[in-house]
């Protein structure tokens, strides 16, 4: 499935590198009360990541991965409050969870069976869609939220 592969790996490497760059206090700015931390926008990433891999896949999450799904929608997608606290979401452990959604989306794109693009599956949003439609939307999504990390760098609170 390279046909995904090399926009998906300028887009998410573009968010991973903005990302990684930031220290806990910048990652963890929320410039609005109702809006999500840079932080808690790349676990939303990589749980969208995982969640499609997941339910494309018929696979099962370990705890860890179970926790990652839920931040595609909890405190973003619902109103629910996301479940990673901001103590939480440190340097390193953004950086590993951005890592493990990578690897599930690669997964993904490099899955030679036809019937992966052809399952369907709920969107994060809820509308269904097939496999195919759910890979372009990852190679789109975190591009989606680099947009909103430059915004959030923009802020005149925003941490040096």
């Amino acid at each position: 499935m390279s046909d995904f592969i090399a926009t998906y790996e300028i887009t998410r490497g573009r968010f991973t590198d903005a990302i990684t760059k930031l220290n806990h206090a910048q990652l963890n700015f929320r410039q609005n009360p109702n809006t999500l931390t840079a932080a808690e926008m790349a676990l939303h990433v990589a749980g969208i990541e995982v969640s499609y891999a997941s339910q494309l896949f018929e696979s099962n999450l370990n705890a860890e991965d179970e926790l990652l799904a839920r931040c595609a929608t909890e405190g973003s997608i619902n109103d629910l409050p996301f479940p990673v606290p901001a103590e939480e979401l440190t340097p390193e452990r953004v950086a590993r969870d951005l890592e493990r959604g990578r690897a599930a989306a690669m997964s993904l794109f490099e899955s030679a069976d036809p019937n992966i693009r052809a399952k369907v599956v709920p969107s994060a949003l809820g509308p269904l869609m097939n496999g195919q439609g759910a890979m372009a939307r990852l190679c789109s999504h975190a591009f989606y939220h680099l947009g909103q990390v430059y915004m959030i760098a923009q802020s005149p609170d925003y941490p040096a």
